[in-house]
């Protein structure tokens, strides 16, 4: 069963195309992961889907339901956190959490198996002022507000941005507890290591959604052999692996560049002799297999 179905949805703000004829579905319980950077679409979809935001053209479906004709009836059966920590930051944590279930005609003490395992976390401190927390404390607090209406489907916007690489991976242990509980997740980032971490992802970039499909599958399908690169001078090694004749892509990757050759024609030891002959000291070559991030740029590549 779909819980979310979009269908060829546009959105423009004047002359800037911010989505353009994206079209996906989501399975009922699953982590659906939208990978892209900043300015690729990911908050205005969201915010269509929450009913926050009005598409120009198009469909877009929650649990059945429209989201344009029947907004009041989704606004009670998802949970929404948007990229931004929203909540009331004069408010302790416990006022907060007071404050959302009772918009949805809850309480704390009715739902608190709900959030039980990640409000626990931040209980000890529930008369401290939300703006008072760390950035790990306000992502569970704004996570426990998103569930304490005990929704059907859970909206995530860019939920780990900005946090500790701890908290980072805790945060990704709930969602797999709350998606065993049969909670539907729809989450974005724009770290593509997250990209292994959901059941399915759509590669999202100027709007426009490159590729739809299991994180494995994607990386399994990327048909090209990869050399992660080093020297002493990173920015020589790019200039001159561009200028190689045989050279396909090459893309910098931490203190590795990666590159791949036309026609698949990968030989380490042409390009080392090559770049040895340019002054290239302290050179590593070694093949590598392809990663999430390797296969959004070519993607990328390909659609430009």
């Amino acid at each position: 069963m779909n819980t979310v179905i979009v269908e060829n949805i546009h959105k423009s703000y004047k002359k800037i195309v911010a989505l353009e004829d994206i079209t996906f579905s989501v399975d009922k319980g699953e982590i659906f992961g939208f990978i892209g950077p900043d300015g690729a679409g990911k908050t205005s979809l969201f915010r269509i889907l929450v009913t926050l935001l009005l598409p120009d053209s198009g469909k877009a479906t929650v649990m059945g339901l429209d989201v344009v004709k029947d907004y009041k009836k989704i606004r009670k059966m998802v949970g929404y956190m948007p990229g931004r920590f929203s909540l009331y930051q004069d408010l302790t944590v416990e006022e907060n959490l007071t404050f959302f279930a009772t918009i949805f005609s809850t309480t704390i003490q009715e739902n608190y198996h709900l959030i039980k395992d990640i409000y626990s976390q931040i209980e000890p401190f529930k008369d401290r002022r939300a703006g008072a927390l760390s950035g790990g404390m306000k992502q569970k607090l704004a996570l426990s507000c998103a569930l304490i209406h005990k929704p059907e489907v859970l909206f995530l916007d860019e939920p780990t941005t900005g946090v500790d690489a701890v908290s980072r991976k805790e945060f990704w242990e709930m969602l797999k507890s709350l998606r065993n509980a049969g909670i539907t997740i729809v989450v974005s980032t724009p770290y593509m290591d997250e990209a292994s971490l959901c059941d399915r992802v759509a590669l999202i970039q100027n709007g426009s959604i490159l590729k739809i499909d299991k994180p494995d599958l994607i990386t399994s399908s990327f048909g090209k052999n990869i050399l992660a690169i080093r020297s002493s001078n990173i920015h020589k090694l790019l200039n001159d692996l561009s200028n190689y004749p045989a050279c396909d892509s090459v893309f910098p990757f931490g203190q590795y560049v990666h590159y791949t050759a036309k026609e698949n024609r990968i030989s380490k030891e042409e390009l080392e002799k090559y770049l040895t002959a340019l002054g290239h000291q302290q050179l590593e070559i070694n093949p590598i297999e392809p990663n999430i991030e390797d296969c959004f740029m070519s993607l990328m590549n390909e659609a430009s």
